[in-house]
């Protein structure tokens, strides 16, 4: 089941946090998250899963940003959230998608338990402008049956900002 846009609102402070909360981005099933002004760009061309890769900073500024395709840029909701008791997912937007801007490339389940900034994984279709401030995503959740563990990794667990991908610890656990 999928809680609706008032649910969403009376579990506030409970099993969902939002903060900052603003109730025009609140919609029938789901809550529209913002972009911050903060991206991170990877420094190579290759990348490398079983060690850190470089990143540079960017800041989106007032007059816009314009991405490159084929080039990804990470990115942050401006609102922290934290999920107890429901299993939150993250979806672009409809009017996003269809000028071709793609906001969560893989990763837009969420665990149970989950506090944090969503880091988003942006790509572009063609070169498109971007703001800061702009409602780019939209959050919902599903109920949970039965019993569960919450989510508790350290990897990205309560975090402050945008994470590129540590999946080189990964490999570091197995060795």
């Amino acid at each position: 089941m999928i809680l609706s846009g008032l649910e969403i609102e009376r579990c506030l402070g409970k099993q969902i946090i939002i903060d900052p909360f603003r109730r025009e981005q609140l919609n029938p099933n789901s809550y529209n998250l913002r972009l911050h002004d903060k991206l991170l760009v990877y420094d190579q061309q290759e990348l490398d899963m079983k060690s850190p890769n470089a990143t540079t900073s960017m800041t989106i500024p007032p007059e816009g940003l314009l991405l490159e395709p084929g080039r990804l840029y990470l990115g942050r909701t401006e609102e922290y959230t934290e999920t107890h008791a429901h299993v939150p997912m993250l979806e672009g937007r409809s009017s996003v998608g269809r000028l071709g801007l793609f906001i969560h490339v893989t990763a837009g389940f969420g665990d149970v338990g989950f506090k944090g900034y969503w880091t988003l994984e942006i790509f572009c279709v063609q070169p498109i402008r971007i703001y800061a401030g702009v409602e780019i995503c939209q959050i919902y959740y599903h109920s949970l049956e039965g019993v569960y563990e919450r989510y508790s990794s350290g990897k990205y667990q309560a975090n402050h900002d945008i994470q590129p991908s540590f999946l080189y610890r990964d490999f570091r656990e197995k060795d």
